[in-house]
């Protein structure tokens, strides 16, 4: 099974949304959207590594694209071998796997850069038998959960990969109740700016509150639209990427 990954030229329009290819979930739905032009170190992984389990990953490598091509392009050739070699029995303890993962994709990214390169890192495995993700944060944005009438942070678990040999993460595993949402959004959504005013990371929590979209193309689609209308105009400083895992309302899913 491989991976669906994305790292997008930098010649491209920067007023394009694209929506990712993305894996079929059973009972739930994951998305992508990000601007089709990219100067930094956003990319983004879908990867099933067995039939019930779906990896999910936002990284940003530190530099210009011209610069972290290189560290890209291990993450994306590491990510679907080792989320095949970690995750792909059905009895393996997924909180300890997701452990072994970022320490491996942390090798990967010194030993390619051969110097530090700060790489904040959300990748969670979605488990579509139990509804539950087993994550770890690398000094990413926090990942945001929408359950209920309240959005959880969650926030980082370890360090930024690329910056320690011997760093020591800690993986944690929250449950996607019917209805339940789960984004993740790149640092240039929060840092994107009006005038002096930051776009900021209740922007996107309000919204998964307001909007109470069901589908992760819509949740994405309405954080995109909330930034768009904020900035007036697209990002051009930093990469902006969405990612939404949403899981279907107990009536819609007795539907399909």
């Amino acid at each position: 099974m491989h991976a669906l990954l994305k790292f997008a030229r930098r010649k491209a329009d920067p007023a394009r949304p694209v929506l990712a290819p993305v894996p079929e979930l059973q009972d739930a739905q994951l998305a992508a959207v990000y601007y089709d032009h990219r100067v930094g170190g956003d990319c983004y992984a879908f990867h099933r590594p067995n039939p019930h389990r779906v990896l999910f990953a936002l990284i940003d490598v530190a530099g210009r694209s011209e610069e972290n091509r290189p560290v890209v392009a291990a993450v994306q050739s590491a990510l679907p071998s080792l989320g095949s070699a970690l995750l792909a029995a059905d009895n393996v303890n997924e909180a300890e796997a997701m452990v072994e993962l970022c320490l491996r994709l942390n090798d990967t990214i010194l030993e390619t850069a051969h110097r530090v390169c700060s790489s904040p890192a959300f990748i969670g495995c979605y488990n579509e038998s139990l509804g539950t993700v087993s994550y770890f944060n690398a000094g990413h944005t926090p990942g945001l959960l929408r359950d209920g009438s309240q959005v959880i942070e969650l926030r980082a678990t370890g360090l930024p990969l690329g910056l320690f040999s011997h760093a020591t993460p800690d993986a944690s595993i929250v449950a996607l109740e019917p209805g339940d949402a789960l984004v993740v959004v790149s640092r240039g959504v929060v840092e994107a700016r009006h005038k002096r005013r930051e776009f900021g990371l209740e922007q996107v929590m309000t919204n998964l509150l307001r909007a109470q979209a069901e589908t992760a193309p819509q949740i994405c689609s309405n954080v995109l639209a909330d930034l768009r209308e904020f900035t007036r105009k697209p990002e051009a400083q930093n990469d902006v990427t969405i990612l939404a895992l949403a899981r279907k309302s107990a009536a819609k899913a007795a539907d399909v």
